[in-house]
């Protein structure tokens, strides 16, 4: 029998860290909004409607922001970052996507976001 996958999503969660490539981004931080899907097998979940084992979306939530604290110059680094340590407190993940937006950049003009998205 074919094992079936679902899709558990996290959008939008928003977080002050300090990430950038210049000095003044890593002293006065910015706004970042992370996504996420994940995706893990179903397994008997919908039958024993049991939460001890499924992916526990809440703290998947802590992880990112813990995680976020972690001074990067990179987005790139930050989101892989994430990736990784979701996937080492789940480790029945089959992947991960993470989306991690700089809102309102200082790129000296008018921009929402720029974004990195990473799947692994």
């Amino acid at each position: 029998m074919e094992q079936k996958l679902y899709t558990i999503r996290l959008d939008g969660i928003v977080v002050r860290a300090y990430h950038g490539c210049y000095d003044l981004e890593q002293r006065v931080g910015n706004r970042f909004r992370v996504d996420l899907a994940i995706k893990t097998p179903l397994g008997d979940l919908p039958r024993t409607d049991d939460v001890g084992s499924a992916v526990n979306y809440l703290t998947v939530f802590g992880i990112v922001e813990q995680t976020m604290k972690r001074t990067q110059r990179t987005i790139e680094a930050a989101a892989s970052n994430v990736i990784e340590a979701v996937r080492a407190e789940f480790p029945q993940i089959v992947s991960v996507e993470c989306t991690v937006a700089k809102i309102a950049p200082p790129l000296g003009g008018k921009i929402d976001r720029v974004s990195v998205t990473i799947e692994g």
